[in-house]
């Protein structure tokens, strides 16, 4: 049995819930990824911000992302998978909630991050081309 630690990116870097879309953007822009957690003060997940929100959420409306906080882009309970967790419990999850990325948890914890081109380095051919069509409907 594959469990979700052994596939996901580790050592996840958060966004502050208080840091605005500036500083989300530059850290996105520093580690060359296109999505990062928003962890609370509490170091609690709080959602996701992705390079596409910050566009379509804040500045195709007119937001000023310097003065706009990741946190008011993160939205209800994100979707999260525990690091002990089957893969096939992580796929599913993915294609339920229709999501491309799928933090890691450790107790309370992130500890990483399961994205579709991890799926892809890990899994078998049909496992990633199903989870991949499923996601993108």
């Amino acid at each position: 049995m594959t469990v979700a630690r052994e596939i996901m990116t580790p050592d996840a870097r958060c966004v502050g819930e208080n840091e605005t879309l500036v500083d989300a953007a530059r850290l996105m822009a520093s580690l060359d990824v296109g999505a990062l957690p928003i962890c609370g003060e509490d170091k609690r997940l709080k959602g996701m911000v992705t390079d596409r929100d910050i566009v379509v959420k804040c500045l195709a409306e007119g937001g000023d992302p310097a003065s706009t906080t990741a946190g008011s882009l993160g939205s209800g309970k994100p979707v999260t998978i525990g690091a002990d967790d089957d893969i096939e419990v992580a796929l599913e999850m993915m294609k339920r909630h229709q999501v491309r990325r799928l933090p890691v948890i450790d107790g309370h914890d992130l500890v990483g991050i399961i994205s579709q081109a991890d799926i892809a380095l890990s899994l078998s051919a049909s496992d990633v081309g199903e989870t991949v069509a499923e996601i993108s409907e």
